[in-house]
């Protein structure tokens, strides 16, 4: 559906296809954040980070903005037959915004647990979580970019569910008090973290989605049409 709306709306330079341009541009700033949140938080014993994250959230927020006012001005223009793209793409610039929403909180961790973050007795399964939802991010920023309605619902049906029950078992161990080995402070950062990526993975895949599904099937799982 969407490289079909791509083809007939975006097929000069008008609004919408500035507005869809900037959408990438959100995207790369919330991966260029979220490696570099996640390399300090668990690859260093400093706490630093090599890139501003809240000026590029800042920069993202603007976009967010830009981008609806650009999908509002075209439509006051053309009308309602050129709709159904720009809900998409005021919805997608949505789940994008939060996405850097939560990289921040991930840098923010980062700066109040300058010690490298190891989770003991929980590392395997967060880190499990971690590879899942880094390759979920990467991948789909690639599919949503190039329009690939294949590759979209490949990772539509690869889409570990166990992401959000694996975030919640963590968060509930260490809650009910069944997780000896880690300090008080650590513990808390290893159930924020794990909080953090499960939300990251959650608005990764709507905007996946948007690449084969309409806009009321937004976030949901793809099923082919009737």
């Amino acid at each position: 559906m969407w490289k079909n709306l791509l083809a007939t709306l975006f097929s000069e330079d008008n609004l919408y296809i500035q507005a869809l341009h900037q959408s990438y541009q959100m995207l790369a700033m919330d991966l260029q954040m979220y490696e570099a949140s996640v390399k300090s938080l668990r690859h260093s014993d400093t706490g630093d980070i090599d890139v501003d994250i809240y000026k590029l959230d800042q920069e993202i927020n603007a976009y967010e903005r830009d981008v609806r006012k650009k999908v509002m001005t075209h439509l006051a223009v053309t009308g309602a037959r050129d709709l159904a793209p720009g809900l998409v793409l005021t919805s997608v610039v949505v789940d994008i915004e939060r996405i850097g929403d939560y990289t921040k909180n991930i840098c923010d961790l980062a700066q109040n647990h300058p010690k490298r973050l190891e989770a003991k007795g929980l590392e395997k399964d967060l880190q499990a979580i971690e590879g899942s939802v880094t390759a979920l991010f990467r991948d789909m920023i690639a599919a949503f970019k190039s329009s690939d309605e294949a590759e979209a619902k490949r990772i539509m049906a690869e889409y570990k569910e166990e992401i959000s029950s694996q975030s919640d078992e963590i968060t509930q161990k260490i809650v009910r008090g069944e997780i000896s080995d880690l300090e008080p402070g650590d513990a808390t950062a290893v159930a924020l973290y794990a909080r953090y990526l499960k939300r990251i993975a959650a608005h990764s895949r709507n905007i996946i989605t948007s690449v084969v599904n309409p806009f009321d099937r937004l976030g949901y799982q793809y099923t082919p049409p009737k």
